[in-house]
């Protein structure tokens, strides 16, 4: 049974957030609100809770191109090669928002993803997110919940979230109606910036 906490973004609570980040210490699964849909997350250095998403999705640990959550632009150094300054200006007028970026990871990546030659990073415009990663002292692994209905692609009322995903979850935070539209998607690994998908992010910004 999942537990269902009320956190307000304009001001988490700082007992909440704690009672989430002891839950992702221990290999537990959150369900949170980012700046664009819900994501399911948990500690990006804990391989079972990884292990765990990977089943819920059906694929293989291995196989998964999962976004890492940051705080700020801070961490890009802990897992992104040596960034050019183009590259660091493009990162700089987009985030905090609604991208996720693609850049050549380097050797600190944590053990599940050292043989990635990429990392997706996300620094969403969501207090709540920001604020546990912040509280848990490094990123958060997060792939979206997707609808099975084929009309809605991603559920926005997180009390039908909480009982969708009440025994697969340990946490599903209730910050309020999620988006509907995903992250923009930008390839920056190459050197020069590629669309991969449209989505809430506006293309202008590389």
């Amino acid at each position: 049974m999942a537990e269902l906490i009320r956190i307000y973004e304009e001001n988490p609570n700082p007992r909440e957030i704690n009672k989430v980040v002891q839950v992702l210490r221990k290999g537990g699964l959150v369900i949170y609100p980012t700046d664009t849909v819900y994501g399911l997350g948990c500690d990006i250095t804990n391989s079972r809770a990884l292990e765990k998403i990977a089943r819920i999705k059906g694929i293989k640990l291995a196989k998964a191109n999962w976004s890492f959550i940051c705080a700020d632009l801070s961490n890009l150094s802990d897992y992104a090669r040596q960034i050019d300054t183009a590259t660091f200006k493009i990162l700089k007028r987009a985030l905090p928002g609604p991208y996720t970026f693609i850049l050549p990871g380097n050797n600190n990546l944590p053990k599940d993803f050292k043989k990635k030659k990429t990392v997706g990073i996300r620094v969403p415009n969501n207090n709540i997110a920001r604020t546990l990663v912040e509280a848990l002292g490094n990123p958060i692994v997060s792939t979206s919940i997707r609808d099975d209905d084929d009309v809605l692609e991603y559920t926005t009322d997180p009390e039908l979230i909480y009982e969708k995903w009440d025994n697969l979850v340990d946490i599903v935070i209730d910050g309020g109606y999620g988006g509907n539209v995903a992250s923009t998607i930008i390839d920056l690994s190459t050197g020069f910036p590629q669309v991969i998908r449209e989505g809430k992010g506006d293309v202008d910004i590389i």
